[in-house]
């Protein structure tokens, strides 16, 4: 079964951990978001794809997250010392090496697609993982504080601020000129099921949807989406502060009006929910916190079941694996590198 997955950071990676291990034997392909990818220190950091690339290669820090496991801050500490800006964005001594290796093959002239590739050949995640786009297209939040209504990059705002100054906007510059990377319209287009994990809608799947045809690709497939609000909260991070600057309710029903149809065939809600309705969109409801692997391939499973059946059963769902193995999937504390 050929699947394609959209993916932001921690809850679209542990989504994906599940996934893969329900369909182990299936082609699984994830478009990664890059509107979080930001320059520091002369290096370029892509937050969400090295989060699914150490999550599904098995170097991530479980306990946060994001970042590597058996992480050292050397580096971080030394550039604190010369009072090298910012000090708000932690990179890790372990994850400094990915930003280098990637930075120099980008001024190499490789895209970042190719990029990923290689980089991926070394963590064998299990899935082709493609950048959404080559070119650059970076997320930033029109705010008002005390130096006046400002832009400023995404990240300042979600890691620094931690969300606390209201989002007047949500731009993704460069939106109008990039174009999908090599690959991504032709896996949708040869997809069985498209799954949109639970990650978040505004800056994560939504940035996504952005790039020019990407979401009309979408549209002819059979999508099924899994809620990322849980009885009127987040499951994890701060959506409902990026929900609120698009002017949405941090509900299941409205985020799911938010994608709307034609885009979105099924819609998998927490049972707290289950009174959520769209028509034209079948709606189920199940546990949906991914406490593990386990829980996790058992969301993944009821929405791969759900897009075989809603397409008609022209593709035969993968047959279950056999006891995933055990691995801790807690929400960690939002407001670092990749943690939405």
């Amino acid at each position: 079964m050929r699947i394609v997955s959209l993916a932001g950071g921690i809850g679209g990676a542990r989504f994906l951990r599940g996934l893969r291990s329900t369909a182990p034997d299936s082609e699984i392909t994830v478009i990664g978001n890059t509107g979080d990818d930001i320059s520091l220190y002369g290096l370029r950091v892509c937050p969400d794809l090295d989060t699914v690339m150490y999550t599904l290669g098995g170097g991530i820090n479980e306990e946060q997250g994001w970042g590597r496991r058996d992480e050292s801050h050397v580096v971080k500490e030394e550039l604190a010392a010369y009072g090298v800006e910012p000090q708000w964005f932690g990179l890790g001594d372990r994850d400094f090496a990915t930003h280098i290796v990637r930075t120099q093959m980008l001024d190499a002239g490789y895209p970042l697609s190719a990029v990923t590739e290689a980089l991926c050949a070394r963590w064998q995640p299990g899935v082709r993982l493609i950048p959404m786009t080559d070119d650059r297209a970076e997320t930033h939040v029109v705010i008002s504080d005390e130096r006046g209504r400002r832009a400023i990059h995404f990240q300042e705002w979600w890691v620094r601020l931690r969300a606390s100054v209201p989002a007047e906007q949500i731009i993704l510059v460069g939106a109008d000129q990039a174009a999908p990377a090599p690959g991504v319209l032709e896996a949708i287009a040869a997809a069985d099921a498209v799954i949109l994990p639970p990650s978040n809608p505004v800056v994560s799947i939504g940035t996504i949807l952005q790039i020019k045809g990407v979401r009309e690709a979408l549209e002819a497939k059979t999508v099924v989406g899994v809620s990322p609000i849980v009885g009127g909260a987040p499951v994890r991070g701060m959506a409902d502060a990026c929900l609120t600057a698009i002017g949405v309710a941090t509900t299941a029903q409205a985020v799911l009006e938010l994608y709307g149809t034609p885009l979105v065939n099924g819609w998998l809600v927490a049972e707290e929910d289950a009174g959520v309705a769209l028509d034209g969109v079948e709606v189920e409801a199940r546990p949906l916190i991914m406490h593990d692997v386990a829980a996790a391939a058992d969301i993944a499973r009821a929405a791969l079941d759900l897009a075989v059946r809603l397409a008609g059963g022209g593709a035969e769902p993968p047959a279950p694996a056999a006891g995933p193995g055990a691995s801790r999937e807690e929400t960690p504390e939002a407001g670092t590198e990749g943690s939405r």
